[in-house]
C-alpha cells in the first residue's frame, strides 16, 4: 500500500451534513410535528396550578327574602372573603363576580337577634371561597304592623307681629304609619311642621308627615302612607283676639264622709277671638256644670266650655275638669266589754269595770261602717293566783283606725277559787 492510501485509511471521509440533513426529511419533519403535537396535547391537559388569595375589597351582603308579613333587622353591613382558583383565574375575579347572601335556616320570628350564615358565591365555578368574615351577622325576624295616627300640626318659629294662627286644618287628618312591630311601637305623634314667613299671609303648604317618638325625634325605618299632607293655618289679627283663663263649674255633693280638696282645669287659659265691644266683656270662660254627686273618689270629666255670643275658640277645646276627692277625717266612740284571758282553770275572774269606752280615728267612710264587736278590749290574768291585780286594758281595733283613747285604762281585776 502506498503512503497516500494508508493515510487516508488512517482518516475517514469527510462527513456530508447536508446529505444527513436531507436524507428522509419528510420522515424527519413528520417526526418532529408528532412530537410537537404531543407536547401540546400534554400541556393542554396538565392541571394549572392552583393558588389562594385574599379578594382585594369587601362584598355588600345582599337583603334576602323573607317571609311575607315580616321584615329583617339587623346591621348586614359587607365581609371579606379568600379565594382559591387556578392561577389566571382566582387572581381576576372582581366584585361583580361575588355575591354575598345570608341563610336564614334558623332564625324565626322573635325580639332575640339570631346569627345567620354569610353565604358567598363566585361566578366563576373554578374558583372556591375558603374563607369568610364575619362568618354570621346577628339579624331578626320582626312582624310588620300599621297603626293610623292624627296628624298634628307643629308651628317651627312663631307668626308674624300682630298676627295670630287660627284652627289648622289638615288634609288628610290622618296617616297610616306601617313598619317593625318596635318601630311602629316608639310613635308617640305625627307632626306636620310648619313654618311661617314674614308677610301676613294665610298658609296653605305642603309638607312632610313625621312620625317622633316621646322625646320628639324622628322614628326612623317605617313608611308613611301618604307622606306629605296639606296643612292651611288662617292668621287673625290679634286686635281681634284675646287670652282668658277657664274655671270649672261643680254641682251636686260627694259622698258622705268625702269632700273636694282640689278642682283643676285642662287648658288653664284658652285664646278666644270676636268683636273689640265684646272681647273686653269676657274675663273668663266657664265648663259646662260637672256633675259630683255621690263621688267617693278622684276623677276626670270632659266638659264643654261656655260661649257668650259673639266669642268663638280660635282653637277648638274641650276642657278636661279634675275633681280631687278625699275622706273626711273623724273619730268615734266605741263601748266594748271587758273579757279576761289567761285565767286558771282553778280561778274565777272579775273586773271592777265590766266596759270600757273606745275612741278611733280614722277615714270618716271607715268608722261609719264598724260595728261594735270589730273592737275587743282584754286584760291578760296569765300567770297570776287568787288576789286583786290592777291591770292595763289592752285594745285591738281594725287596721285603718288609730286608739285615741281607753276609759279606764286600767282596771281592778280579781282572782278567785271556785270552790
Amino acid at each position: 500500500m502506498s503512503a497516500g492510501g494508508a493515510l487516508r485509511s488512517a482518516f475517514p471521509r469527510r462527513l456530508d451534513l447536508r446529505r444527513i440533513f436531507l436524507h428522509d426529511f419528510a420522515l424527519k419533519a413528520v417526526a418532529v410535528l408528532i412530537a410537537v403535537l404531543f407536547w401540546l396535547a400534554v400541556s393542554q391537559n396538565a392541571a394549572p396550578r392552583d393558588m389562594t388569595i385574599t379578594f382585594d375589597g369587601r362584598i355588600p351582603i345582599e337583603k334576602p327574602a323573607v317571609p311575607d308579613g315580616f321584615v329583617l333587622r339587623g346591621q348586614l353591613g359587607d365581609v371579606a372573603v379568600r379565594l382559591t382558583g387556578p392561577v389566571g383565574v382566582v387572581d381576576r375575579i372582581g366584585v361583580s363576580d361575588l355575591r354575598a347572601t345570608l341563610d336564614l335556616a334558623g332564625v324565626d320570628a322573635g325580639t332575640e337577634p339570631r346569627d345567620a350564615k354569610v353565604v358567598v358565591t363566585v361566578a366563576n365555578t373554578q374558583v372556591r371561597v375558603v374563607d369568610v368574615s364575619p362568618a354570621t351577622v346577628a339579624v331578626r325576624l320582626e312582624r310588620v304592623t300599621a297603626r293610623t295616627i292624627a296628624v298634628q300640626t307643629k308651628f317651627a318659629n312663631d307668626p308674624p307681629a300682630g298676627w295670630l294662627a287660627g284652627q289648622t286644618s289638615v288634609l288628610p287628618a290622618e296617616v297610616t304609619v306601617s313598619g317593625p312591630e318596635s318601630a311602629v311601637a316608639q310613635i308617640a305623634a305625627v307632626f306636620a311642621t310648619v313654618r311661617f314667613g314674614d308677610a301676613a299671609n294665610d298658609l296653605s303648604l305642603s309638607t312632610p308627615a313625621q312620625p317622633v317618638d316621646v322625646s320628639g325625634l324622628p322614628v326612623d325605618g317605617v313608611e308613611v302612607d301618604p307622606g306629605v299632607v296639606v296643612v292651611r293655618v288662617p292668621l287673625l289679627p290679634t286686635a281681634t283676639t284675646k287670652t282668658v283663663p277657664v274655671l270649672w263649674s261643680l254641682r251636686g255633693t260627694v259622698a258622705s264622709g268625702y269632700w273636694v280638696s282640689q278642682v283643676a282645669t285642662d287648658p288653664l287659659a284658652v285664646t278666644i277671638s270676636g268683636e273689640q265691644s265684646v272681647l273686653a266683656k269676657v274675663t273668663r270662660l266657664d265648663t259646662a256644670a260637672v256633675d259630683v254627686s255621690g263621688l267617693d273618689a278622684t276623677r276626670s270629666f270632659r266638659a264643654e266650655l261656655v260661649l257668650p255670643d259673639g266669642i268663638a275658640l280660635v282653637q277648638p277645646v274641650t276642657a278636661t275638669v279634675t275633681v280631687t276627692v278625699v275622706p273626711l277625717a273623724g273619730t268615734r266612740p266605741f263601748v266594748v266589754a271587758v273579757t279576761v284571758a289567761g285565767v286558771a282553770s282553778e280561778l274565777a275572774a272579775q273586773t271592777d269595770s265590766t266596759t270600757v269606752t273606745v275612741v278611733l280615728s280614722g277615714q270618716a267612710p271607715l268608722l261609719g261602717s264598724l260595728t261594735p264587736d270589730q273592737v275587743s278590749a282584754t286584760v291578760d290574768a296569765a300567770g297570776k293566783g287568787e288576789g286583786s291585780y290592777v291591770v292595763d286594758v289592752s285594745v285591738t281595733a281594725p287596721s285603718g283606725t288609730t286608739v285615741t283613747s281607753v276609759r279606764p285604762g286600767r282596771v281592778t281585776l280579781t282572782l278567785r277559787s271556785r270552790t
